[in-house]
């Protein structure tokens, strides 16, 4: 282990992950971890273990920003008590126990790692490709393994329901574009001139 990561985040982030594991695959199915954002969560802790610098870049390019976008969602929520993009509405579901959305906080301290981490390394630019590649894998595991319902990576609908505009097969070759150019290509252009 080198000096960048303390011994403690990396075993501290193991735990928290052996709590998180069973009770959301209790309480929401496996296909549950293919959202992006619980693939970071995995990835960032190999990351702490390994000190990946292109797999932490791939997350950053991958999910740093829509991670930032649901904190100022949660946090607008918070403070106002009004919806604002919906994001983070089942942080707000009493149906569900505050353990249980409590451990989605996750949310809140994923980007604050990935953030540190890469002011000490800075973005390797080859993350967009690997993360293309990686999404190009995720995404058709989340149209054909989960549930329309749940529209895990939004490959149904944008938000939480399946949209019904247009045949749901084109819709999902979109969103193989849609990732790539309107969220990883502005990410890795803010990255490169922000870590670089």
């Amino acid at each position: 282990m080198s000096e960048t990561i303390p011994l403690w985040l990396p075993i501290a982030y193991t735990l928290f992950l052996l709590v998180l594991v069973p009770v959301y695959w209790k309480h929401y199915g496996p296909g549950n971890f293919l959202w992006f954002s619980d693939v970071a969560l995995f990835s960032v802790g190999i990351v702490l273990w390994t000190e990946n610098h292109l797999l932490l870049s791939m997350m950053a390019v991958g999910v740093l920003g829509l991670e930032l976008i649901w904190n100022v969602d949660y946090f607008g929520r918070l403070l106002t008590g009004r919806e604002l993009l919906g994001l983070s509405d089942y942080m707000f579901h009493p149906d569900k126990s505050l353990f249980l959305r409590g451990l989605s906080l996750f949310h809140v301290f994923l980007p604050a790692i990935v953030i540190w981490l890469l002011m000490e390394w800075g973005y390797d630019t080859r993350a967009i490709w690997y993360q293309t590649a990686l999404a190009w894998v995720v995404l058709p595991l989340s149209y054909f393994l989960t549930d329309p319902k749940e529209n895990v990576n939004w490959v149904y609908g944008f938000g939480s329901e399946p949209q019904t505009a247009i045949p749901k097969g084109l819709y999902f070759a979109l969103s193989l574009l849609f990732f790539p150019i309107c969220i990883y290509l502005p990410s890795h252009f803010v990255l490169q001139w922000v870590f670089d």
